[in-house]
């Protein structure tokens, strides 16, 4: 792959080089983010995944409040179709005011971990702990299953999953989760400027490529090099969905810290709802691996998952405790690092970067393309 770039780049070099900015390397790598939109296998986990029907009524559950125990909000609340799927908030208003920021919910289909900590497994358990949970919905499962039951969606359900008073009240929870992930599965994000870049580069369409836009292209080359943004945010998604340290303060006050990932694991190891449990509708319990090997270290403490990039000129504010305002903060955040606020046992990968005032601008220009129109 690598020749036919350079091939191409010394064929075509007057134009080329003065509006195609990148290096023959940095296309290579450039492609790697990509095709978009990808496509992505039924989850094994649940029976009802890409199930037309399962998917109807999952969108209807998420726009009701009968998913909250006194109808006073509804999954949509939280997680606007109006604003990406999330909320303008710095931090998630549930019952009380929630410790992180509202993530979106778009571009999550098959991913390992769910969740700011990565207390969920699978698309499902993300999707139920909300319900479930006293700061949120606050159902139990009995009150769910008699909300269901006496909800105009009663004939859907048990269309799908069979009489309502032959499930106990934990199954029919489950079964509501899993109807709500399979309409979540379809949620994505746009082809954007990016994609239509990458695809040109791909095609080894130099002319069309040249069209996007140079400081684009700059903060491009700083996401790939100096920056090293790509270590955490690669792949189609831009997210190697891992955890990491910021360098963001995880003190909720004076006396409390959000554990971040090491607090994922204690709910996960604890947790009826993952890949090896009995409430996965996989014989092969595919993926049930990650949860019976991972580990809990200090390290974790104060990690969070990587987000996805993708349409992220639309999720503000950022960070899991929505500290930061815009994409100009978040980058100056990165410039200008605290690393004293870094684990000294934990990953060596972040360092100031003392960013110019036009880098800083590059690198906003090169993020807004990930969205679905240059803002």
């Amino acid at each position: 792959m690598k020749l036919w770039m350079t091939a191409a780049l010394m064929v075509l070099t007057g134009a080329v080089r003065a509006e195609v900015l990148l290096s023959a390397d940095e296309i290579e790598q450039t492609l790697t983010f990509g095709p978009w939109p990808p496509s992505f296998q039924s989850d094994p986990s649940n029976r009802v995944s890409k199930d037309t029907r399962s998917i109807q009524l999952g969108q209807a559950f998420f726009n009701d409040p009968v998913l909250s125990v006194d109808g006073a909000f509804s999954c949509a609340s939280c997680h606007d179709p109006e604003q990406a799927f999330t909320t303008p908030e710095a931090r998630a208003l549930g019952r009380v005011l929630l410790d992180r920021n509202t993530p979106s919910l778009r571009n999550l289909a098959g991913l390992r971990w769910y969740g700011w900590g990565g207390k969920s497994d699978n698309f499902w358990a993300a999707s139920l702990h909300p319900i479930i949970e006293e700061h949120e919905m606050a159902h139990s499962p009995e009150s769910l299953k008699t909300a269901i039951s006496e909800s105009a969606y009663i004939d859907d359900f048990e269309a799908i999953f069979g009489d309502i008073q032959d499930q106990g009240p934990e199954h029919a929870l489950v079964n509501t989760a899993k109807v709500l992930s399979a309409y979540l599965e379809t949620l994505a994000t746009d082809r954007t400027q990016f994609d239509d870049f990458r695809d040109a580069l791909e095609d080894q369409d130099f002319a069309a490529a040249a069209y996007y836009p140079e400081a684009a292209q700059r903060g491009l080359q700083l996401f790939l090099g100096r920056g090293n943004c790509v270590f955490c945010h690669n792949g189609p998604r831009f997210s190697n969905n891992e955890f990491h340290d910021a360098g963001v303060p995880y003190f909720l006050n004076e006396t409390e810290v959000d554990e971040g990932r090491f607090g994922g694991l204690n709910f996960l190891l604890s947790s009826p709802y993952t890949l090896d449990g009995v409430w996965n509708d996989d014989p092969d319990k595919q993926g049930a691996w990650a949860v019976r090997n991972v580990r809990r270290s200090h390290a974790d403490f104060g990690t969070f998952r990587t987000p996805s990039l993708r349409g992220v000129a639309e999720t503000a504010p950022y960070m899991h405790d929505g500290s930061l305002g815009d994409l100009n903060a978040v980058i100056r955040h990165y410039s200008k690092i605290n690393t004293e606020r870094l684990h000294a046992d934990g990953e060596a990968i972040l360092s100031q970067l003392n960013l110019s005032e036009q880098e800083i601008e590059d690198l906003v220009a090169f993020l807004m393309t990930l969205s679905k129109a240059p803002y």
